[in-house]
């Protein structure tokens, strides 16, 4: 029997089976549970740990079962995966978790546990039950330090490995927990890293980094999974080294090489409700800190106001924000700053959008799944009518992500970090190929 299966057969949460080798299972996770209890191990704080006494429990219990003592285990190597996966893991979910193909897990019911590769989603094997799911959700709540309850129905938190998790309480659903872990398969630490995976051309990465050096303020914009924080940490990759960075998110996920940074998120507030700390909070604590860069992880309501102020007073930024188009995405962050109260006009913040919004970058996800570069425009700093005008810099043409017509804004920063513009955005021409013809 495979660890999954394990998984799917042990009393810790899955379908149980009548046999000996559930049988087996259920001894030796119950004695593990008990060894735990008496050496006060805990195997999630000391996993390598752990993982060692798992290998102890098994040989011992193999020598048990060759006199005959207990049901005989099928599979030794696989009853050690499952106690690793049961006890310093997540159970029957810790198999995808470790599996790099898939992308995101999420339970509807315990009988109903989706996962996602390449985009497409897929009912799994796995069954739970309503204790199982409830008991795996304390756990991944438990090292975040954040809450699920009546009066908190909803949570976001990271994993230990880096994952994001989501979870929706009764009544707010309709019976059971809905929990969404989304992983972040391709750490993209680097712009080369996205032209490797087709993401978008060695030309437009050769412009992408040269404008974020430059300081220029690029928002990147895409529907969900459409590789927005996979963009974003590429970006961030390219702030020079000798740059302060200050990042601000609802929940880590942001992870880039960088000398001299600090990572912010937010709270969510206690018992007493008090103690909640906001979006907005955060970007305005991160103006005292001395930034050189601001990165956001995602605007999505009224802190989009204090990041336009911020990047008003001058801070170079990076941030991401759903929309279905680059020009979608400029008329969003125009909308989102009057849900900060009544005495914010359009008056200010389209003008403003306009000035500090250089860049924007539209992914999309194809049908076969691949993330890819829809667009990327710029804005020149004008605005008519309460429209913020666009200049067209790269598009995608049968496919292919080419050159627009258009020239991008800040010209003096370009100048300042000794970047030639011109020769920057010229196409170039494959061999043999004049220019042109492409």
């Amino acid at each position: 029997m495979s660890g999954l299966s394990y998984a799917a057969a042990a009393t810790e949460g899955g379908r149980v089976d009548r046999g000996s080798d559930v049988e087996s299972m259920t001894l030796l996770v119950e004695e593990t549970r008990e060894v735990l209890r008496r050496r006060e191990l805990d195997p999630v704080a000391d996993r390598p740990a752990f993982t060692a006494l798992a290998h102890e429990l098994v040989t011992d219990y193999l020598a048990r079962a060759a006199a005959g003592v207990v049901p005989p285990l099928p599979d030794p190597a696989a009853a050690g995966r499952h106690l690793v996966d049961t006890f310093s893991g997540f159970g029957p979910l810790q198999p995808y978790l470790d599996d790099p193909e898939v992308e995101e897990i999420w339970i509807n019911a315990p009988t109903a546990v989706f996962v996602a590769r390449g985009a497409a989603p897929e009912l799994t094997t796995t069954i739970l039950t309503a204790d199982a799911v409830r008991d795996l959700v304390e756990r991944m709540l438990k090292s975040s330090g954040r809450r699920l309850d009546r009066s908190s129905p909803f949570v976001d938190a990271t994993l230990p490995g880096g994952e994001r998790l989501h979870v929706v309480a009764p009544d707010i659903t309709r019976e059971h927990l809905a929990v969404n872990i989304r992983k972040h398969v391709v750490r993209a630490t680097r712009l080369d890293h996205l032209v490797a995976r087709g993401s978008l051309t060695p030309h437009a990465a050769t412009f992408l980094d040269a404008s974020v050096r430059a300081g220029l303020n690029v928002l990147v914009a895409g529907a969900t999974q459409a590789g927005k924080t996979t963009m974003l940490n590429a970006l961030a990759g390219s702030i020079p080294a000798s740059e302060r960075v200050i990042t601000c998110e609802e929940v880590f996920e942001l992870r880039f090489a960088a000398r001299d940074v600090v990572a912010l998120q937010c709270r969510q507030a206690g018992l007493e409700g008090t103690g909640e700390v906001t979006l907005r909070r955060l970007v305005k604590e991160a103006l005292r800190m001395r930034p050189d860069r601001i990165v956001v992880g995602e605007v999505r309501e009224a802190e989009s106001l204090d990041l336009l102020v911020a990047l008003n007073a001058g801070i170079p930024g990076l941030c991401t924000i759903h929309a279905s188009s680059a020009r979608d995405a400029l008329t969003k962050l125009c909308t989102l700053p009057l849900l900060a109260g009544p005495n914010i006009s359009d008056r200010f913040v389209v003008p403003t959008v306009a000035s500090v919004v250089d860049l924007v970058v539209h992914l999309r996800v194809d049908r076969d799944g691949t993330r890819r570069v829809a667009e990327i425009v710029g804005v020149p700093g004008r605005s008519e009518d309460g429209v913020v005008e666009t200049s067209d810099l790269f598009r995608r043409v049968g496919g292919r992500l080419v050159r627009g017509r258009g020239f991008p804004p800040a010209l003096d920063r370009f100048a300042r970090a000794g970047i030639d513009v011109a020769s920057l955005l010229q196409e170039p021409v494959a061999a043999g190929v004049p220019a042109g013809v492409r």
